[in-house]
């Protein structure tokens, strides 16, 4: 109570959790949606949809061609644009190929790696040691129970990799102000993903059918998320921020479960354990900046 007898407005940093808790879900329904199409069109071509849906969406909101952004601006966009398609094509390759719970475990150290490299302090060790360890029990060992593809492995890392580049680049395009970096970024990944998804589906992407599900996932998947995540951070440091997204990987298990019926091991769910554990300690203790 204030002075007047009136209760305090809330700060909103419950509404900022529910937030960040919604674009979870939205971003892992929008995955599990778009694994349903992969009989249909691959991973290939769910990449190409929702890159090619959300870009003509991005476009529309920021119009970009009303002031396009300095040439100094342009190959940091083009390298940004880049590795934002290469990262859709190597996720949905590894959703195709092993659960969506342990491909997003595997996906998170590629922020947390660049946590982790600005460090300078010896307690962080403790977070690359968890996520090593999380990294060992998923390794496909002969003879493992519930041995994982490798090839599945392999495109999550590079996933991973890709993702850390995505920030690296995304922090010199956002000198370009507004939505127009991201607009003229999603447009750029088309070119990494339309050739890869026209030589897997061809005319199948425009199947009605398959048009309205690929619509879904480019909602759930990047509009949607990206709406609630803006509410979000006005409310939440970036540490916690930081830390409610290392969350992603078990909302995305328990997605994968109850929509598409994964199910995991008692070894892979430790695993997304540790690699949440040591995704939320290196945002509570890395560097600030």
């Amino acid at each position: 109570m204030n002075r007047a007898g009136k209760t305090d407005a809330p700060d909103g940093t419950a509404l900022a959790a529910l937030c960040m808790a919604g674009a979870q879900v939205s971003v892992n329904v929008g995955a599990a949606l778009g694994k349903t199409l992969f009989v249909s069109v691959g991973p290939e071509g769910v990449a190409a949809l929702r890159t090619s849906i959300a870009a003509i969406l991005l476009l529309a909101i920021a119009r970009p061609w009303r002031a396009m952004p300095a040439r100094r601006h342009m190959g940091w966009l083009v390298v940004y644009g880049l590795t934002l398609g290469s990262m859709n094509l190597l996720i949905y390759a590894a959703f195709a190929r092993i659960p969506i719970g342990v491909a997003v475990a595997i996906e998170i150290c590629g922020p947390l790696g660049l946590v982790l490299a600005t460090s300078r302090s010896l307690r962080d060790f403790l977070w690359l040691g968890l996520a090593i360890g999380g990294l060992l029990l998923l390794a496909p060992w002969p003879g493992a129970g519930g041995r994982l593809d490798p090839a599945g492995i392999g495109f999550a890392l590079a996933a991973a990799l890709a993702w850390a580049l995505y920030i690296l680049f995304g922090k010199r395009a956002a000198q370009v102000k507004g939505t127009t970096a991201v607009a003229l970024g999603m447009t750029i990944a088309c070119c990494v993903t339309l050739p890869f998804g026209l030589s897997a589906a061809g005319g199948r992407l425009l199947d009605p059918s398959v048009l309205g599900l690929g619509i879904g996932v480019a909602l759930l998947s990047s509009a949607l998320p990206y709406v609630l995540e803006m509410k979000a951070l006005g409310h939440l440091s970036a540490r916690v921020f930081g830390v409610l997204t290392s969350a992603a990987p078990a909302v995305a298990a328990l997605v994968g479960f109850l929509i598409l019926g994964e199910r995991l091991t008692l070894a892979q769910w430790l695993a997304i354990a540790l690699m949440i554990a040591a995704s939320a300690g290196g945002s509570l203790t890395g560097r600030r900046t």
